[in-house]
């Protein structure tokens, strides 16, 4: 197992794997990006034209390749599926959110409006749908159809719990499940199904991509407070802006005093760091080792995703899913 995870793959070797099959998504979102009135394509087209790292379409395209069968369309129209949904998840989030940048450019809402951008990001949902309907496989649309539910009520609960200083570990982590980690294990267990693969595969390819999931969101809200603006294409600080409480900050929180606490509480109710500077907050969390603790829980998951991979046989596929629980940890943006 140890020869194996120390044949790391870089993000190049890893993307180069599928670069042939990704210029095929690419072209097939362009092409499902099309609708019969404009303001729908342009949005759409400029959703795709964002870039973006197109983790999920690779998540799809390096699964189905793990499984031994030559790629198809099948998998082709997959991989665009999961990156339509993404992007139509991404704008309504945007939406909820008040957001005025995405990917370091001005966010559809921003542009074209809410009314617009809503209607936008259910047509994609349902163009996502329209596509994997061509499959005319009921266990593909039961997959699509449960996680879709699974990221609406994640959102929902989210916007319950804006602003609220007493969100739990627990309830972070139920969160992430639905918005993050689940989408990530449909990628996998959608590139297992139209790889060929059999069952089990299947859900274990689903249990790497959820663990692969949950801690990619786990980095992404420490990035949320250490990365800088322009690596992250938004502003620094921005979840606790919009009233989200995020596990750095919940580590930091067991332990604050009153005085500490009513700093955090200040932010949430202004929705702004005009009276409580935002390196205060910085300080405050890093003093109870809120990152460190955070970024450990983010480790252990990908320790769990690295150690269902290594039961898979070896190919260039299985070391690029085994080196992405890497590159998932040490990003900066």
């Amino acid at each position: 197992m140890l020869g194996k995870l120390a044949q790391k793959l870089t993000a190049k070797e890893i993307h180069d794997l599928v670069a042939d099959d990704l210029q095929r998504v690419e072209k097939e979102i362009q092409l499902d990006s099309v609708a019969s009135v404009e303001t729908i394509t342009t949005i759409a087209q400029y959703l795709q034209s964002g870039g973006g790292k197109r983790l999920r379409p690779i998540l799809v395209l390096l699964s189905a390749k793990l499984m031994g069968r030559t790629l198809d369309d099948a998998g082709i129209r997959m991989a665009a599926v999961v990156e339509m949904i993404h992007a139509a998840t991404l704008v309504h989030d945007d939406v909820i959110d008040f957001a005025k940048s995405r990917r370091g450019r001005p966010s559809a809402n921003v542009i074209w409006g809410n009314h617009m951008s809503v209607l936008a990001g259910d047509w994609l949902y349902m163009q996502a749908f329209a596509v994997a309907l061509k499959e005319r496989n009921f266990h593909i649309l039961d997959l699509l159809i449960g996680l879709t539910q699974m990221m609406v009520e994640g959102e929902l609960l989210q916007l319950e719990r804006i602003g609220k200083m007493g969100v739990t570990e627990a309830d972070y982590m139920e969160l992430v499940d639905r918005k993050t980690a689940s989408l990530f294990s449909a990628c996998a267990r959608l590139g297992a199904i139209v790889g060929g693969g059999d069952e089990p595969s299947e859900q274990k390819m689903g249990e790497y991509a959820w663990n692969l999931g949950m801690a990619f969101q786990l980095v992404d809200d420490i990035l949320d407070f250490t990365s800088s603006e322009k690596m992250l294409g938004k502003p620094v600080g921005n979840d606790l802006r919009e009233g989200k409480v995020t596990l750095p900050l919940i580590y930091a929180l067991a332990q604050a005093t009153p005085e500490e606490a009513k700093l955090v509480e200040t932010v949430l109710a202004d929705g702004n760091y005009e009276q409580v500077p935002f390196l205060k907050i910085l300080h405050f969390i890093r003093k109870y080792r809120g990152i460190e603790l955070a970024m450990e829980k983010a480790q252990s998951f990908t320790d769990r995703a690295r150690s269902i991979m290594a039961e898979f046989p070896e190919s260039p596929y299985q070391r690029a899913l085994i080196s992405v629980t890497g590159l998932v940890t040490e990003r900066d943006h």
